[in-house]
């Protein structure tokens, strides 16, 4: 019986690759780090930073509110803040190629 190939995820990410993930320079996750507070990448020995799949999602998510809504960093922030995710407005792709 044949080997079953294994997939091994990831657990950290390099702020390039981050970058390239989201489509922003590094700069710009760099000032989101510091503006927004609420992400803190692993860093190495060197200094280099390491972000996992949840901080990738929540720069993913900031984003999207900045770049794509147009929100200001202040409304972002407010934003980010709602007790309920769900609430926090996503684009819908397909329904935007129609509509928008």
């Amino acid at each position: 019986m044949p080997l079953k190939p294994k997939t091994i995820e990831k657990i950290y990410w390099t702020i390039g690759e981050v970058a390239d993930e989201i489509g922003v320079n590094t700069s710009s996750i760099r000032f989101w780090e510091k503006e927004f507070g609420t992400i803190s990448p692993k860093r190495t020995n060197r200094g280099d930073r390491l972000y996992t799949r949840k901080e990738i999602d929540q720069l993913r998510t900031i984003q999207h509110l900045v770049k794509e809504k147009g929100y200001t960093l202040s409304g972002a922030k407010t934003q980010l803040r709602r007790p309920d995710p769900a609430e926090t407005p996503v684009l819908d792709v397909e329904h935007c190629a129609t509509a928008c």
